[in-house]
């Protein structure tokens, strides 16, 4: 029986080259997405890949999905948790049910699914978890401070996740893409605009224009995908892959904090007069 790999969020994007991969590779491929009979995906013309039902913030349908994967393939060998969105504006108009809505998505969602998996992974002696984080979780942009907290969580919810799982062979890997030129900034993002002439409309005017031309300039889903199919077979235990956001991440590791946050407020907010 062949290697079988389960990836959440498999409708588009990151999600949807990788299973392509994976894929192509002859791996089984089992690709979640929310609502999966009642839509039409790439992935469901691929008789490739299996298409199943799978919102993580729905428990029963992460249970029900995980046992289903166990029962007809006989285990997970990895685990791609790419499910997610952005929530982004202004923090000041923070509606709790909309926030609450993202870190169910990003954090509680991605840790459901592993908590899931895991215990197959522990009586198979070994496995890998693929948790598609960003660079969003290492620096910040502003009126993204709803998202970063979910990707700062991320980073940390798995970095000591794999302390803790290196005794049963199962490795963590976390994946850090820069820009990715997908549907992240339209279907892929909720937003909290600000009101017309308010003082915050001017520089989220302007930050937003400058953070779109800078996603113009992102890298191929497709390249995300290899990076992600890198860490998932590699029999090493290293823990970050980053791509697409190498330059970004050097800086900010050398610069003291002011150089680095007065550089991205210089270039996001590039442009901006105070009336």
């Amino acid at each position: 029986m062949g290697k079988v790999v389960l990836i959440s969020g498999s409708s588009s994007g990151i999600g949807l080259e990788t299973a392509r991969l994976f894929a192509s590779a002859g791996w089984t491929v089992i690709a979640g997405m929310r609502n999966a009979a009642g839509r039409t995906t790439p992935l469901h013309d691929d008789r490739r890949v299996i298409v199943t039902e799978l919102d993580v913030t729905d428990t029963t349908s992460v249970t029900n999905a995980v046992a289903e994967v166990v029962k007809n393939h006989g285990g997970i060998d990895v685990l791609v948790n790419n499910a997610g969105y952005a929530l982004t504006g202004v923090f000041e108009y923070f509606d709790e049910a909309t926030v609450r809505k993202q870190i169910d998505t990003n954090v509680i969602g991605l840790m459901k699914l592993t908590r899931e998996v895991l215990p197959h992974m522990r009586e198979r002696g070994g496995g890998t978890i693929v948790n598609i984080a960003s660079i969003a979780g290492k620096t910040t942009f502003p009126f993204y401070s709803f998202y970063h907290a979910t990707k700062f969580a991320v980073e940390g919810f798995s970095e000591s996740l794999q302390h803790e799982l290196v005794p049963f062979n199962i490795k963590v890997k976390i994946v850090e893409p820069g820009p990715v030129k997908t549907d992240f900034f339209t279907r892929s993002m909720e937003m909290f605009k600000p009101r017309p002439g308010d003082d915050y409309s001017g520089w989220f005017d302007t930050a937003f224009r400058n953070m779109g031309q800078t996603s113009n300039m992102g890298i191929s889903a497709k390249k995300a995908a290899k990076k992600v199919f890198r860490a998932a077979t590699s029999s090493g235990w290293k823990l970050r892959y980053p791509v697409g956001s190498m330059g970004v991440l050097v800086l900010r590791r050398l610069m003291p904090d002011t150089i680095f946050n007065g550089l991205v407020r210089s270039i996001v907010f590039r442009g901006f007069k105070k009336s």
